[in-house]
């Protein structure tokens, strides 16, 4: 099992899951972070932090997507070891649906 983010991390980034990632498994794009499963070691103290609840457990239904995206992006995104600051707009997007097939940029 590893942990990964969904599509509530778009335009939202609060980055609450950064600061207690203990191997630094966390990669940031434009407008959204994913988890490296190769080095997530599933100790799961990110899922609690996040107040958008966009970090689950791979063994959810219908997580195979965002399994693949957190893979496909995490070889190519930089890799972030410290919070910054969410975009000043997030509080609007937090409760939006659909929001990858809106916003979702692959910063390359």
């Amino acid at each position: 099992m590893t942990y990964l983010v969904n599509e509530n991390c778009i335009k939202c980034k609060l980055m609450d899951c950064v600061e207690v990632c203990p191997v630094d498994c966390f990669y940031e794009g434009k407008n959204m972070l994913v988890i490296k499963p190769d080095e997530c070691i599933d100790c799961g103290v990110c899922e609690p932090e996040c107040p958008i609840d966009a970090i689950k457990p791979d063994m959810e239904p219908g997580s195979e997507k965002w399994l693949e995206i957190n893979k496909q992006y995490s070889e190519i995104w930089p890799n972030i070891t410290k919070k910054k600051d969410p975009p000043s707009d997030h509080e609007k997007y937090k409760d939006e649906k659909n929001k990858f097939k809106k916003y979702f940029k692959e910063n390359i």
